[in-house]
């Protein structure tokens, strides 16, 4: 028994080196080239789709005077990066890879309505990669955002705190953000507006937005609602 437990863990430890082998192999094969200024896309035309959701893991706080409402939120994003595809059975295998998030491609999403001036995440986590090239990136950040809130019925009040996040440089033409569970959402509006109604703003609603699965319920505050809105606004030129 001795012997065939010392057998299996040098066969594993061997196991180890190789896919360590194949792994730093894949990296440079990946990113020797790799520029991380360049949107990831087949064609310049096309869109990148990502797809965004929030995991509220504490409401820490909800600040009445100033209106501000501080969270503590991972930011799940899933893309597909089309340089960083491989096939497995060339790596031994290799069917994940982390990578530091600031050697590769990833989307300026922001929080537009920020109260402290911190509108990017601070720390980078790593992101994984897979072999058809989807990239999951999901860092945590602590955010204050602003909240406009009516006291008139304290201590029975409810409140509704928007948390709005956007790419920061890119058009939606450019970069597509969607809602991570899209596949449920559902239209509630579309709006013309404009001098001649040539614009049009379409939302979609889904319904359980925000990830609740890790969330430390607060003492003061019970959360009764958590929508994820979508407003996509399409231009159509006069003739």
């Amino acid at each position: 028994m001795i012997n065939f437990n010392f057998n299996l863990l040098h066969i594993c430890l061997l196991s180890i080196v190789y896919c360590t082998e194949d792994a730093n192999r894949l990296f440079e094969d990946l990113l020797v080239n790799y520029n991380k200024l360049v949107r990831p896309v087949g064609n310049k035309t096309d869109a990148l789709i990502v797809r965004f959701k929030l995991k509220l893991s504490q409401l820490l706080d909800v600040h009445e005077k100033n209106q501000i409402m501080t969270t503590n939120v991972w930011l799940q994003h899933t893309w597909t990066d089309v340089k960083l595809k491989w096939n497995p059975e060339e790596y031994g295998g290799v069917n994940a890879l982390y990578v530091p998030s600031d050697m590769i491609w990833i989307p300026d999403i922001v929080l537009y309505n920020n109260a402290d001036g911190n509108y990017q995440v601070s720390f980078l986590t790593k992101a994984k990669l897979s072999p058809n090239g989807t990239v999951e990136w999901s860092p945590p950040a602590i955010y204050k955002s602003m909240c406009q809130i009516n006291v008139e019925w304290f201590p029975f009040d409810e409140q509704t705190c928007e948390m709005k996040f956007g790419s920061w440089t890119y058009s939606g033409l450019e970069v597509d953000l969607k809602h991570k569970d899209s596949n449920i959402e559902r239209k509630v509006d579309e709006i013309a507006f404009g001098i001649n109604g040539e614009y049009i703003e379409t939302v979609w609603i889904v319904d359980q937005g925000i990830d609740l699965s890790d969330y430390y319920p607060s003492v003061e505050w019970d959360i009764l609602g958590v929508t994820g809105k979508r407003h996509e606004i399409r231009s159509f030129p006069l003739l």
